[in-house]
């Protein structure tokens, strides 16, 4: 009984010292707790966390007829990317990938001469998102400091409601070989600098994997 005493009031402490300003609770000790999520996906991998199109299928419907509502509510065009690397994720601020966010921008800062990351927030897994636009713009650059794009919130899953991007990204009668939707928040979808969809990577996998690293650098 002793011992429940002593050890509940530092566990409330170590919670307490884990809080970060701007974060809640939740956010603060998710965020810290980062590195033993991805801990069981170093260690043992994970079954299918990495597609790949093999064969260099070329989409059907052409990736450069895209356009993306940013945020703050302006259209993105994406064939003004012509060229260059395009990592497409969805994201959210409540859960325990979270911490991606910082992956994704240093990965972004070290390459962004030949690659774009654009995030799209989705409250589609167990309501990890509910803030809405203006709210995770801000989240996104005081607690992570990103400067990649954000799209304005929307559905990732499959759906009628599915944002077209990730439409195209799930749907290989688009794209010409993928049929795998988001798993979780944080699946990256890497297109190459001619419009192929490349990758797929699960949630499991960090923006600073040395295979996603390689794929980036790998001149098209």
């Amino acid at each position: 009984m002793k011992t429940v005493i002593i050890v509940i009031p530092l566990m409330l402490a170590a919670v307490l010292l884990m809080k970060k300003k701007d974060m809640s609770y939740r956010q603060s000790v998710l965020k810290s707790m980062y590195p033993l999520i991805m801990l069981p996906g170093k260690v043992f991998g994970s079954k299918n966390a990495i597609q790949k199109n093999t064969n260099h299928i070329h989409p059907i419907v052409d990736f450069y007829s895209l356009k993306i509502v940013l945020n703050d509510g302006r259209i993105l065009d994406v064939n003004q990317f012509k060229g260059k690397k395009i990592i497409l994720v969805n994201t959210a601020s409540d859960c325990g990938y979270t911490a991606q966010y910082a992956e994704l921008e240093k990965l972004y800062q070290q390459h962004k001469e030949n690659l774009v990351i654009i995030g799209f927030p989705a409250n589609d897994f167990k309501e990890q998102e509910k803030k809405d636009d203006a709210a995770i713009a801000e989240f996104c650059k005081i607690n992570y400091g990103v400067t990649f794009y954000l799209a304005k919130k929307s559905q990732v899953i499959k759906g009628t409601e599915q944002n077209p991007v990730f439409n195209w990204l799930s749907n290989q009668e688009k794209n010409g070989w993928c049929n795998q939707e988001p798993k979780w928040n944080f699946c990256k979808y890497l297109v190459d600098g001619n419009g192929v969809l490349t990758h797929f990577f699960a949630q499991s996998v960090s923006p600073l994997d040395p295979q996603v690293i390689d794929e980036v650098k790998i001149q098209d």
